[in-house]
């Protein structure tokens, strides 16, 4: 079975395609807690039917810090690796919408790509390291963050979302700079010091930051 026959058969259950609408309307992962809300039933079966959205390449699971001693929280977003399928805003077209605004503005693509940063910020985000990661992770950047001997940080980011355009001009790799570069400084505590370009196809790009 491909991947597209398994999504369709995933998503041809109601309360499955319910789930999947309401994390792709959202702007940020959504925990078990608040899918059930949403929905109604049982967060057991709420499970069951992620566990089905996350097999089908649909969904992706991770964990959300708490603040709290205990087992980190399970949230849920729409995997990146969808695309434009399904009625979800793909990479490509959220990219077509900022290359619109810096075209129609005059700005360049790092003061665009700031704005939207500094936008994504949510009221739970202390720490500027750890929403970058999260942001570039629900971006699809796959990011590998490691400390360097100073104490700063390199973000290793695997293959490009936007290979194929990133391949052919600086625009993209400087609109994402300019979104790591927005967010850290809404957040304080680091400073975007270089995005070193790498194949974006077969990724290995590294951001790396100063802890200010």
């Amino acid at each position: 079975m491909t991947t597209l026959q398994a999504q369709a058969r995933a998503l041809g259950d109601p309360t499955r395609y319910r789930i999947f609408r309401f994390l792709a309307d959202r702007d940020e992962p959504a925990s078990v807690a608040a899918i059930t809300d949403e929905v109604g039933i049982h967060h057991n079966a709420i499970r069951q039917h992620l566990a089905k959205l996350v097999d089908a390449e649909l969904v992706v699971e991770s964990t959300a810090k708490t603040g709290t001693v205990g087992r980190p929280k399970l949230v849920y977003r729409i995997d990146p690796r969808v695309g434009n399928r399904w009625d979800v805003v793909g990479p490509y077209e959220r990219l077509s919408m900022l290359l619109l605004e810096v075209a129609g503005t005059g700005d360049t693509p790092v003061e665009v790509g700031r704005r939207v940063g500094a936008a994504a910020v949510r009221p739970a985000d202390s720490d500027a390291l750890d929403a970058l990661i999260g942001f570039l992770d629900e971006h699809g950047f796959e990011p590998d963050a490691t400390r360097t001997a100073t104490g700063d940080v390199e973000i290793r980011l695997g293959p490009c979302p936007y290979a194929a355009a990133a391949s052919e001009s600086d625009i993209v790799c400087a609109l994402h700079r300019g979104m790591a570069e927005g967010l850290a400084s809404k957040i304080g505590g680091l400073e975007v010091a270089d995005l070193e370009r790498r194949d974006p196809f077969a990724g290995g790009c590294i951001l790396r930051c100063r802890t200010v």
